[in-house]
């Protein structure tokens, strides 16, 4: 099943059911006016939500309508909840090398995890908007999921049952304002304006055999510029499943349903900056930073810029038959001009 959020319908939106090609979509106003509703009360809702799928798979739905990616918010606007993962140990590891520090032990059996703001998000096609280019502005792109309620101590297996709803995100960050705020010891903020999502979220038996051992086992498009930037395959080199990225956050607290958990950028194993971009036959990259980690490794500073203003990023993933899953995440960065109506 394939769930999307309309702009129009107020700052939460409108919940639609998008159709396996995502060529039509329906309101369901009499099941659940916004997809919070919908996970605030799944079990009622989840059944009549997948016949209205079938309908629109087969042609049938009475009240279908053309889908469009750049209608559509992030599928939620705002949650109450969201938690950044950094379950691809290789981009911790790159990290750590180009400043010549270890990677503490502790790392690899205990996942590092953030809270971000997740009182607005961005649109899938809306601009990374920022006021300045010397901040440092980079994608990163990942895979998230959106939770049911979770208790407090959930097991691996219990985390795992909990997972509704799967997308992809661009979590942006600001690199050049992280070291100053990671200096203080009290985690990112400035450094994290808001993500986007994916256009469309899907529940995990959508994804077929790609979704085990709740990982996502395709690769993850990334566009620079029109250019293929990544192709990470996001199943690959994945130290913590969802699973245990769930549990790990419900570790001391209630998760709420509409909770969301990120991967951290995926990012998988490669010999060298000369074998690891997609131009040299590698599976390239889902964020700037790494590029810059290889180059000081490996030429003793960085030489690739940032984003700039007028620069796109295009994020997605495909099927075994070459068909958008999720829509794409479509971005361009642009100077912030005041908040969004």
């Amino acid at each position: 099943m394939k769930l999307a959020t309309l702009k129009a319908g107020g700052r939460d939106g409108t919940l639609v059911v998008v159709s396996r090609d995502l060529v039509t979509c329906q309101p369901v106003p009499d099941i659940a006016p916004t997809l919070q509703a919908a996970l605030d009360d799944w079990t009622a809702c989840a059944p009549r939500l997948r016949l209205v799928y079938e309908q629109l798979n087969a042609g049938l739905a009475p009240a279908a309508q053309s889908f469009l990616e750049e209608q559509c918010h992030s599928p939620l606007p705002r949650a109450y909840q969201w938690a950044d993962g950094s379950a691809y140990l290789n981009h911790v590891e790159l990290v750590r090398k180009a400043r010549n520090a270890e990677v503490p032990a502790s790392f690899y059996t205990d996942p590092l995890m953030y809270q971000g703001g997740s009182d607005s998000f961005v649109g899938p096609c809306d601009p990374i908007a920022v006021q300045s280019e010397e901040w440092g502005v980079d994608l990163e792109a990942e895979v998230a999921v959106v939770t049911g309620d979770v208790p407090m101590g959930a097991t691996v297996e219990q985390a795992a049952q909990a997972v509704r709803l799967v997308m992809l995100v661009n979590d942006v960050s600001l690199r050049n304002l992280i070291p100053n705020e990671l200096a203080k010891g009290f985690g990112f903020f400035q450094s994290k304006p808001a993500s986007a999502f994916s256009p469309v979220a899907v529940t995990p038996e959508e994804l077929g055999p790609a979704w085990h051992d709740s990982k996502l086992h395709l690769p993850l498009l990334v566009t620079l510029n029109d250019k293929p930037f990544g192709r990470p395959n996001a199943g690959e080199d994945m130290t913590f499943s969802f699973a245990q990225l769930v549990a790990h956050a419900a570790k001391t607290r209630e998760l709420a349903a509409g909770s969301i958990i990120g991967s951290g950028t995926v990012s998988n194993k490669q010999g060298s900056l000369h074998g690891s971009s997609i131009d040299n036959g590698g599976v390239g990259y889902c964020c700037l930073a790494e590029v810059r980690m290889y180059e000081t490794i490996e030429q003793g500073k960085p030489a690739t810029p940032f984003l700039h203003f007028g620069d796109s990023v295009r994020i997605e993933m495909l099927d075994a038959e070459g068909s958008s899953i999720f829509g794409a995440i479509d971005q361009e960065v642009a100077r912030y001009h005041g908040r969004r109506e």
